[in-house]
């Protein structure tokens, strides 16, 4: 087991234990001044690794390209998602994970090309890109920690 990617499943166990109870209208609710949701920064996750390992890799998406596209940086919720589909992300939340790793285990990322974050943060190598990712993942928690609160 890696020890990041462990810590990347204990961020996305939290975050589906601060949601547990939520209705679908919750999860899609927008508070007012934002431009998404909990359930669009919970998908947010799994494009978000998606893109930065397998996108920035130079290989194929793990999940549907219609998916990726919903939740990739720079989108937005263009609808509401529907109680199907949220336990497909609960669900994606892990097994993608699980993809990578095992991909990372088979040293899949070996020619990984060196990339700057929107935040300026250099990203010289999968050790890398993985290295951010918690970074990433605790941002988005913590927008959801906010929505959490403004919605309830």
């Amino acid at each position: 087991m890696n020890p990041k990617i462990d810590l990347i499943r204990k961020t996305r166990t939290k975050a589906l234990e601060l949601i547990s109870g939520l209705s679908v209208p919750e999860l899609n609710k927008i508070p007012e001044g934002f431009n998404n949701n909990i359930i669009w920064n919970l998908g947010h996750l799994i494009a978000a690794q998606e893109g930065i390992f397998y996108l920035r890799g130079n290989l194929e998406l793990n999940i549907e390209q219609g998916f990726f596209n919903s939740f990739k940086n720079g989108s937005r919720p263009e609808r509401e998602i529907n109680g199907v589909e949220i336990e497909k992300i609960k669900s994606l939340l892990f097994s993608s994970l699980d993809q990578f790793e095992s991909d990372l285990q088979k040293n899949i990322f070996n020619s990984y090309p060196a990339w700057t974050t929107s935040m300026g943060i250099a990203i010289n190598s999968i050790e890398d890109a993985l290295n951010f990712l918690p970074f990433h993942e605790g941002l988005h928690l913590g927008y959801i920690i906010a929505y959490k609160r403004l919605i309830s």
